[in-house]
């Protein structure tokens, strides 16, 4: 009778289990990174004495509790985050590339200079048509360095994007360490130590929305992750973790190191994650803010040598109207009378306009408008391509997390049909306990 009592005792015991894990899992369906777990109830099978034959009937227990993941799926979700982080992150520095080259309306402002020249040549003697061809010459100036400073606040913010992606993976490898850390002090089935790798994958995905990442695990399920492939450097190995290290420079060249804990350094190369994108984008800022300061410079020095070629209003030499700074897209307004510009050639007199021809040959030669149009077209084709690819990759990140999850994730459906079916089992179970103590109170009554 004690036999029964002990069997129904351990039954309710291990439903009781069963309930809480089921319990566990509905109140966390909604938490991120939370794994579905599993009590699993087992029969209690004891040794013979003296013999080696097994017998039953010593009722259940609990032999651990399970958790549902797949690390190959799991391992899919790493690599579609780091692709998609490095699209993404691209898309976002085009755009903000596109902004630039666009918010100041630079051809506009060209094109005005240019028709401005064509009235002064039409009435050379005119000083409404010269403040006009001034005053647009002074916008063209602004446009540039606007456009110049726009693309070189961007390089600053995207330099400090590069150190937030540096101090965030550092952070995680950091927790990361820790977690490895209590998995090797977590006893095995426990639900201390699924929580443990629910961190730990968890934080493996944040890393590697920041950089490609491979990730090996021992034993104890502790994370050893090497940056890139198998062979690049280690940011974290069991209770240790690497520093990385970024550094730019005005190029717009991006390098990053890992520095290990005997003070080793290697560098990083990273194909994915955010940081990839970040030294992408520091190239295709930097090529854009060139771009428009050559612009800015021919487009200057090409004004001024026409000018150098003529006489102004009052018969003396041309001189420069633009000044070209440095960098070279700072460029400024070095004339303030509009009778000093040269529409004449030289000893042509105050009503000859043949010098201006010199600006025609200069905007079809220099090409300015269409260069700035080109730009800006090159760099939107790239904007909306980049935007295509991360439209596709979010869709392959999206099902790969759906795979994942329909392994690890909690169905509450599921789990309400578990729910009953553990409470009836703990219910029978007791119903045990109870027969056990009446039959046991009837035989004693019996005495």
């Amino acid at each position: 009778m004690t036999d029964l009592l002990s069997i129904g005792a351990s039954g309710a015991r291990a439903y009781q289990s069963a309930l809480a894990t089921t319990s566990d899992n509905i109140a966390n369906a909604a938490t991120a990174g939370y794994s579905r777990r599993v009590a699993t109830v087992r029969e209690v099978v004891a040794i013979g004495g003296n013999t080696s034959a097994t017998t039953s009937g010593l009722g259940a227990n609990v032999g651990g509790v399970v958790r549902s993941a797949d690390q190959f799926r799991a391992a899919e979700v790493r690599t579609a985050s780091s692709d998609l982080a490095r699209s993404m992150t691209g898309a976002t520095w085009l755009g903000r590339i596109d902004t630039s080259l666009t918010q100041n309306q630079l051809g506009t402002q060209l094109t005005a200079f240019f028709t401005s020249a064509k009235a002064v040549a039409a009435d050379p003697t005119a000083l409404p048509a010269r403040a006009t061809m001034l005053e647009n010459a002074n916008g063209v100036a602004a446009a540039f360095t606007a456009t110049g400073k726009a693309l070189d606040s961007a390089m600053t913010d995207l330099k400090a994007s590069a150190d937030t992606a540096v101090t965030q993976l550092n952070n995680l490898s950091a927790s990361l360490a820790k977690v490895n850390a209590g998995l090797a002090r977590a006893d095995e089935g426990t639900a201390g130590q699924a929580a443990l790798l629910d961190q730990r994958d968890q934080m493996l995905e944040q890393m590697s929305a920041l950089t490609d990442v491979t990730v090996s695990f021992d034993s104890y399920g502790r994370a050893t992750v090497q940056a890139g492939s198998a062979s690049g450097p280690t940011l974290v190995e069991g209770a240790n973790a690497a520093i990385v290290l970024v550094q730019s420079n005005d190029e717009g060249a991006f390098s990053f190191s890992v520095r290990q804990a005997t003070g080793a350094v290697q560098s990083m190369s990273p194909n994915g994650g955010a940081m990839a994108g970040i030294a992408e984008s520091g190239a295709r800022i930097a090529a854009a803010r060139d771009d428009i300061s050559q612009m800015a410079q021919q487009f200057a020095e090409g004004v001024n040598a026409v000018q150098a070629a003529g006489d102004d209003l009052q018969g003396n030499a041309g001189q420069p109207i633009f000044t070209v700074g440095d960098p070279a897209y700072q460029l400024s307004i070095a004339m303030t009378d509009p009778r000093g510009i040269a529409a004449a050639a030289t000893g042509g007199g105050t009503r000859d306009n043949s010098n201006l021809a010199g600006l025609d040959t200069l905007r079809t030669s220099g090409n300015f408008e269409q260069g700035v149009t080109d730009l800006t077209a090159a760099n939107g084709a790239a904007l909306a391509g980049r935007n295509s690819i991360v439209d596709a990759q979010t869709s392959i990140r999206d099902s790969a997390v759906s795979a994942r999850d329909s392994v690890s994730g909690v169905n509450v459906d599921e789990e309400a049909v578990d729910l009953m079916r553990f409470q009836q089992a703990y219910q029978a179970s007791a119903r045990v306990i109870q027969v056990a103590r009446e039959t046991l109170q009837s035989i004693l009554d019996i005495r």
